[in-house]
């Protein structure tokens, strides 16, 4: 199987080419042609290829004309949709960073242009492979937590210009934390109230935190409504300080009729603290989940049966994150509109 990662501006590029240059079967190749928007010090294009083992196409018609099975397009949020646009028209199925894209309109487009050429349309949201997560669903899906009330859930990070600067520039990234970080927690959400749909949002943002370095929000809390009468808030700050041990974590309570669920996506560690480094340490032992991600992707759903997120939850999620903006501007709930 062929698959083509196309650039290299999200952060997660060099973790999908790592990956899909060990599995079995798969042949690789990646291109970074659109470098111009790169900051100083930020490795991309043929240096990063080269430093990861893989096979390097200077342009994307190059990769085309070598007639991928699959694309993962990992370009800044606002250059999703040409490169989705032109994988539908060469009938090829594409994987696409999340958020789906940089605006609803986008978003849209894509998703049709998809459906009219008849490929696969996927965003990458690897949450929803973690174990603990499965365990969440189950409890909810059997029953045995009762009707959901309420679920409070937090997706911090630490300030992602620190490794790719566009993060900030809402002409490429859509927004700040808000647009960053809200889309994981939703998508489990999507996911978990399987034919429960977002109905209205209540957004605060601020830029209380790294004021001197960036202009978008850095802070948020993103309460939505669902048609079953849940009630769900997300913390999406970017407010983990640059000594912080990792760079980010995700966390969710959900709250039943008969029992409380909590988990933490990714505490699978060994944790300590460096004397080298003068820092904090983790030593991660839990399960991939880019590499489960991947895995559905490319071979279909694994043994519990979770496939990847398609083109109409990533949009259900972008209109969350629309809607949540609207309100962070207008200061009251905003109705999410029903696709």
């Amino acid at each position: 199987m062929k698959v083509a990662v196309l650039s290299f501006a999200h952060v997660h590029a060099a973790a999908y080419l790592r990956l899909l240059a060990r599995m079995p079967g798969i042949e690789v190749l990646g291109s970074d042609p659109d470098t111009d928007l790169a900051a100083p010090g930020e490795v991309r294009g043929r240096p990063l290829a080269d430093e990861l083992g893989v096979a390097y196409a200077a342009t994307y018609d190059e990769v085309f004309a070598w007639h991928p099975d699959a694309v993962i397009v990992c370009s800044e949020n606002a250059r999703h949709r040409p490169l989705v646009e032109l994988a539908a028209a060469h009938g090829v199925d594409v994987l696409c960073e999340k958020p789906l894209a940089a605006s609803v309109e986008d978003g849209e487009a894509m998703v049709a242009a998809c459906r009219a050429a008849g490929v696969r349309l996927a965003v990458a949201f690897p949450v929803r492979f973690s174990p603990a997560y499965a365990a969440v669903k189950a409890a909810v899906a059997s029953g045995e937590a009762g009707q959901v009330l309420t679920v409070a859930g937090a997706n911090n990070g630490s300030m992602p210009t620190r490794s790719r600067r566009w993060f900030a520039e809402p002409g490429l990234s859509g927004g700040g934390a808000l647009m960053d970080h809200t889309v994981h927690i939703a998508d489990l959400l999507d996911d978990l109230f399987a034919d429960a749909r977002p109905v209205e949002v209540y957004a605060q943002t601020n830029n209380l935190l790294y004021a001197d370095e960036v202009d978008v929000e850095t802070s948020g809390l993103v309460s939505v409504t669902y048609s079953n009468g849940a009630v769900a808030t997300i913390d999406c700050s970017w407010s983990h300080p640059r000594s912080h041990h990792s760079w980010g974590g995700l966390e969710l309570t959900v709250v039943g009729e008969r029992a409380t669920l909590e988990m933490d996506a990714f505490d699978q560690k060994v944790h300590g603290f460096s004397e080298r480094r003068g820092s904090g340490t983790e030593l991660p032992f839990g399960v991939d989940l880019d590499e489960r991600m991947l895995g559905a992707f490319l071979h279909g759903p694994g043994e519990d049966g979770m496939d990847v997120a398609d083109g109409e939850g990533g949009l259900r999620t972008l209109r969350v994150v629309a809607a949540g903006y609207a309100s962070a501007r207008g200061g009251v709930p905003v109705p999410v509109p029903v696709g």
